[in-house]
């Protein structure tokens, strides 16, 4: 009975999980940095232009979540498990973000097309009646 209760010598397969999956995450810090400064770029130069105050900090914050969960990723794979879960935390707040900005801007490109769609055919209207 004491013999299921005592660890084995070696890692857990929980263990060699875990160092896996940090080792993978840490495979793309790199690319995330990158992408991260880019879009912190892409906010600065956003707020730049006088209208893009509005929707500069966007760009700005997902920027700095891609930075973020590098470093989280970068960690988790010296040692500190714990920093994996701040990894995907951040990564799935990312695409979360991502997913309702890509879904906005598709709902606005349709009204767009509706709005562009309805003028074209009144302007037709317009000049069969006149």
């Amino acid at each position: 009975m004491d013999q299921m209760n005592q660890a084995g010598p070696g890692p857990t397969p929980s263990d060699q999980l875990v160092r896996k999956l940090s080792e993978a995450a840490s495979g793309s810090s790199a690319w995330m940095k990158f992408l991260g400064v880019m879009l912190i770029i892409d906010g600065i130069m956003l707020a730049l232009t006088g209208i893009g105050l509005l929707i500069c900090w966007l760009p700005i914050w997902l920027g700095v979540i891609l930075f973020q969960a590098a470093g989280d990723a970068e960690m988790a794979s010296k040692g500190a498990a714990v920093k994996l879960l701040d990894y995907v935390q951040r990564v799935n707040r990312f695409f979360l973000i991502q997913g309702i900005l890509a879904l906005l801007i598709l709902v606005l490109s349709l009204v767009m097309v509706f709005v562009f769609g309805m003028a074209v055919f009144w302007g037709l209207l317009s000049e069969m009646a006149g």
